[in-house]
């Protein structure tokens, strides 16, 4: 499989590195507006052809797939031009910045047959993958709650660079640069995590988005400080369980920590990520009388880039699909509408 990198900022060297070591994948092209960071990007590895823009890529094209890495507002553009140029398509989150453009997409790159994928990156947690299936197996019996959160701290700690001189920062604060806020960058996550873990889809939200001082006049340079820091959520899940979903930047103590606890009629399951790492525990059976937690072993499970290459291979859409990234998208919308009118929040 040919791929062409599109976006050379820092996600994309995740990506070049991770499908580089991937039998049978070439990475041929890489593509960005800036000359220098893309020249440092295909010379890192080892990439030899070089565009300054997607419409230049595509028509060179002797590509069968794109990795989109670009800026959240630039997936929707681009994306649709790599569809209408027959190519299949991985794509960073969020899909698209809301719910319409990320259909608009979906509907596109399914009347291609193309392939068209989503990289949730903590599907890549086999935590994940074995309790997702613990609780279709009906290992804690029909949910009725569920709790969870996704906790960073790089707007209190300098752990992963300097928030307030870094433009790769800066533009997750501010909204005229496309950004959503922590709902947009952590909550497509938190919220995928949560729905794929628990098995359930969620029907109704009540959100409340908050947007905390961080600078004199909520402003740096460029940059409006005006994009939301943290997010709560009450959610109604079609089946009747309901549950909190939450995320912030501002967790002291925190890298990167998702946490999802599944409560059902017959036990618990509890799964974590925590900066690279995760774990797995379990309260069913006859510890449910006694409250206790036991460690459940899982085994390691493919990324998100060797199913997409699968996927391509074989001719078939894997999880996680764009459709699926659309419909997580209808969450995080409700959640803003939920904000603005304080009332539940239907998903469309």
């Amino acid at each position: 499989m040919r791929l062409l990198i599109l976006g050379t900022g820092g996600m994309a060297n995740a990506h070049a590195r991770n499908f580089s070591a991937i039998e049978g994948v070439s990475i041929v092209g890489g593509v960005d507006v800036v000359p220098e960071r893309l020249a440092a990007f295909c010379a890192e590895h080892g990439i030899e052809r070089s565009f300054t823009s997607v419409e230049e890529a595509l028509a060179w094209g002797e590509f069968d797939a794109v990795a989109n890495v670009t800026p959240d507002r630039i997936h929707h553009p681009t994306t649709m031009l790599a569809i209408a140029a027959g190519k299949h398509v991985f794509c960073e989150k969020p899909l698209a910045t809301d719910a319409t453009l990320a259909m608009e997409m979906t509907e596109a790159i399914e009347a291609s047959g193309k392939v068209g994928m989503v990289n949730f990156t903590y599907r890549n947690s086999p935590a994940l993958q074995k309790g997702r299936q613990m609780v279709l197996d009906g290992a804690v019996g029909a949910v009725r709650h569920v709790e969870a959160s996704h906790l960073q701290s790089w707007l209190v700690g300098n752990a992963w660079g300097d928030w307030k001189s870094e433009s790769k920062w800066l533009w997750r604060l501010s909204k005229k640069h496309g950004s959503n806020g922590a709902l947009g960058d952590i909550g497509i996550h938190i919220v995928d995590f949560t729905s794929y873990g628990s098995g359930l889809d969620v029907a109704h939200v009540f959100g409340r988005l908050k947007t905390f001082d961080k600078a004199p006049g909520n402003r740096i340079g460029e940059y409006d400080l005006d994009a939301n820091d943290s997010f709560t959520m009450n959610v109604d899940f079609s089946t009747g369980a309901i549950g909190t979903i939450q995320a912030t930047r501002t967790a002291a103590g925190q890298l990167d920590q998702l946490r999802l606890r599944v409560y059902g009629e017959k036990g618990s399951i509890e799964i974590v990520y925590d900066t690279g790492k995760s774990s797995l525990r379990a309260c069913i059976g006859e510890d449910v009388n006694t409250a206790t937690w036991r460690d459940v072993e899982f085994e390691p499970v493919e990324t998100n880039y060797q199913r997409f290459v699968a996927a391509v291979r074989d001719g078939k859409t894997q999880e996680p699909s764009f459709r699926r990234a659309a419909t997580i998208q209808k969450v995080l919308d409700a959640a803003m509408r939920s904000n603005e009118t304080h009332r539940d929040e239907a998903i469309a």
